[in-house]
């Protein structure tokens, strides 16, 4: 009985949201191919390498196909001390990384869309020399994969407005 209720108010609910008009984002059409078609071109340094990798896979750039859109930009880091051990030594930093973009046609070089995008992460800073770059890079990719995740978003939304 309880399986035969449940199994009924689930095919409500599927009728219910079939009808309601959602689409998701990525279902909307256009919107994952137009994704794909984005080349993106990395800015100088390794925060611009990292940034330039999540970017492809965030965007799932397919190689096969000649890009339609070229996404370049400019990324500016900066560390703060944010915790101070006793000796006056910090061991704790945030980073900020900023991130001017600048999305162009990839056959004219007209400007098509721009932003600008920024994620702060903090890490903790070790008394070991290496151990304190290893943290130091962490940070920096955490902070391309949420400044890529956040660029996607956008260029998503922007995509699936255009072809709807």
């Amino acid at each position: 009985m309880k399986r035969t209720l449940l199994a009924g108010a689930l095919a409500v609910v599927a009728l219910a949201t079939t009808a309601c008009g959602f689409t998701p984002l990525y279902a909307t059409p256009g919107v994952s191919p137009g994704l794909a078609a984005i080349e993106t071109v990395a800015a100088d340094g390794r925060a611009g390498f990292l940034l330039r990798e999540q970017l492809d896979d965030a965007l799932a750039r397919d190689a096969g196909v000649s890009p339609a859109y070229r996404l370049t930009f400019s990324v500016q880091e900066h560390r703060y001390a944010r915790g101070v051990r006793v000796d006056n030594i910090a061991n704790r930093y945030e980073l900020l990384m900023k991130v001017k973009w600048r999305l162009g046609d990839a056959k004219t070089g007209a400007e098509i869309r721009k932003g600008e995008t920024e994620a702060t992460v903090t890490y903790d800073s070790a008394d070991q020399p290496y151990a304190a770059v290893i943290a130091q890079q962490d940070g920096q990719e955490r902070a391309a994969a949420e400044v890529a995740r956040k660029i996607q978003l956008d260029l998503a939304a922007w995509l699936a407005g255009k072809k709807a």
